[in-house]
């Protein structure tokens, strides 16, 4: 009888707990949200600010977003990441940020070696070498992070459109 008992709570709770998850899954976060919940997307999040490009990036996309971290626009030449950040230069950043963009969810397991298509409208090259991901020479360092309304891969420096 306990084992029963304790079978049958079991399940019950396990139940309960798919029901919330489910629940919460329409909680999710578009791509803008999620990178402002994490420390290291600060940088990022100003330069989406900046460039005008929030409404874009939380509207119904889907979007693949190749996320450079604080450390990855730290690693551009001093005084860089300050004069994009300037009205002025909104263009340019805009640029600089629809190139880490991609159109559709594409989670990590679909990715393919060879160019893609950016939102900029130019090609990034995406390399895969012994089960590690680059693209435009920027190593992808975690995946699929899930919003609602795409996917963010985590990348080590910031890339930057071909003239």
């Amino acid at each position: 009888m306990k084992i029963t008992l304790l079978s049958l709570t079991t399940a019950l709770f396990a139940f309960a707990g798919l029901a919330l998850a489910d629940h919460h899954k329409g909680d999710k976060k578009d791509i803008v949200g999620t990178a402002a919940g994490l420390d290291d997307f600060s940088t990022l999040v100003a330069a989406v600010k900046a460039a005008g490009l929030v409404e874009t990036l939380k509207g119904d996309g889907p979007f693949t977003v190749f996320a450079p971290t604080n450390e990855a626009f730290a690693k551009l030449p001093e005084g860089t990441v300050a004069t994009l950040l300037k009205p002025e230069n909104k263009g340019k950043l805009a640029g600089i940020l629809k190139y880490h963009v991609v159109a559709g969810k594409v989670m990590a397991k679909d990715v393919k070696a060879g160019e893609v298509a950016t939102v900029l409208g130019k090609k990034a090259t995406i390399a895969v070498k012994d089960g590690k991901v680059t693209i435009d020479g920027a190593n992808v360092v975690k995946t699929d992070v899930v919003t609602s309304n795409g996917v963010i891969h985590v990348i080590d420096a910031v890339i930057l459109p071909k003239e």
